[in-house]
């Protein structure tokens, strides 16, 4: 238990792996005929607010309690804040199941307690490093929240618009935003490292304006969507930006990472985000039926697997394992991506749609499983390596 909070990433990565396969197996059980007890939410905004406001937050509480120590040369986060911390989380999940008894203005107040409870525990270290750039990803996670404020209020009587709608586009679309930038760091740097080891190396070679193009471009996504979400401006916004993220990650070397699951899901991952965008663009500007599912691309592919994959490579840097992925991980990696595929695009196939989300459920519900199965075992655990942390 003591190893469990002996650093910031370790109970919240092990929460959203929990999380996950939850709000997408309950829901697709009651999509099959199964009567959930009545909750603080319908089933269907408990689904896609656990999905936001559980597992992706989750994924970003982890994030922040990690790199901002790395950021700021703090030490780590660990015991008591870690502990309040986590039981906030804990407690606004009970909060809203099916069944719970809360009313939903006080299960309200439990979900939106823990990402602005993060924000004010590391603000101290951001103030003391004065470094503004070191602002921006709290900055994105506190609009982040924000759309959390106004999916709630909505559905807790408190105002109606901004309501349910606009706030999920906006987590949505913050989440995307988050990837984009840390992504885009990550994913060119930890693939020029592992290259450099080879007898082939290669180096960085971007396309002039094209990197802060992108970012700029998937940032007015967001905008746009907030002041006019669906319509053609949003659809042509998001194309521009499809075509720069694509171009961006074209110059990282992503074919010669085939070697090294634990490199190249993270090249899958940001090459779901144009994909995602164009799929978004068909839709907003043709309204093509088959494309109309792009916010699961964006969200069960680009941003889920992104999160798994910083996750899984996360948990084995920071417990003193080696960088390798276990089979079981690289199935996980596989099975999220077909169930995003599947939940996207199974309209083409003119498969039965209820047979298919139950597919994809089961593709993704066993991902998770074997990421637990494999990395559980390393957050609860002490480091490999016999070092603290």
């Amino acid at each position: 238990m003591m190893a469990l909070f002996a650093h910031g990433f370790r109970p919240f990565f092990l929460m959203a792996a929990l999380v996950a396969p939850a709000a997408i197996g309950v829901w697709v059980l009651t999509l099959a005929g199964f009567a959930l007890p009545e909750g603080p939410l319908p089933p269907m905004r408990w689904h896609a607010h656990e999905a936001l406001g559980g597992f992706v937050a989750a994924a970003m509480i982890g994030f922040l309690m990690t790199a901002i120590p790395n950021w700021t040369g703090r030490r780590g986060y660990s015991g008591a804040p870690l502990v309040v911390l986590a039981t906030l989380f804990l407690a606004a999940r009970f909060a809203m199941l099916p069944g719970s008894p809360v009313p939903i203005e006080i299960a309200a107040l439990f979900a939106l307690a823990p990402l602005p409870a993060t924000l004010l525990l590391v603000l101290p270290a951001l103030l003391k490093a004065k470094a503004p750039r070191l602002f921006g990803p709290p900055a994105l996670v506190l609009v982040f929240w924000s759309g959390q404020v106004m999916m709630l209020a909505e559905e807790a009587g408190w105002w109606t618009s901004p309501g349910w709608a606009v706030g999920q586009l906006l987590m949505a679309d913050m989440a995307l935003l988050l990837v984009v930038l840390i992504g885009g760091r990550i994913v060119p740097s930890f693939t020029l490292n592992a290259l450099r080891k080879t007898r082939w190396p290669a180096e960085a070679q971007p396309l002039p304006g094209v990197d802060r193009a992108a970012i700029l471009a998937v940032a007015a996504v967001a905008v746009v969507d907030l002041a006019a979400p669906g319509s053609l401006p949003a659809g042509l916004v998001a194309a521009i930006a499809a075509v720069l993220v694509a171009l961006r990650l074209s110059r990282w070397h992503g074919l010669r990472t085939l070697r090294w699951p634990i490199l190249w899901v993270l090249h899958l991952a940001y090459a779901l985000i144009p994909v995602a965008l164009a799929v978004k663009a068909v839709s907003l500007l043709s309204e093509a039926p088959w494309a109309s599912a792009w916010l699961h691309l964006q969200m069960a592919g680009a941003v889920s697997l992104m999160i798994v994959a910083v996750m899984t490579r996360a948990t084995l840097g920071h417990t003193g394992n080696a960088l390798v992925a276990a089979p079981a991980a690289v199935a996980a990696y596989v099975l999220l991506l077909a169930a995003a595929l599947l939940r996207v695009f199974s309209s083409v196939a003119g498969v039965d749609a209820l047979t298919v989300l139950i597919v994809a459920a089961l593709c993704w519900v066993t991902a998770f499983l074997l990421i637990l199965m494999v990395y559980a075992p390393m957050l609860l655990g002490p480091r490999a390596d016999g070092k603290p942390g």
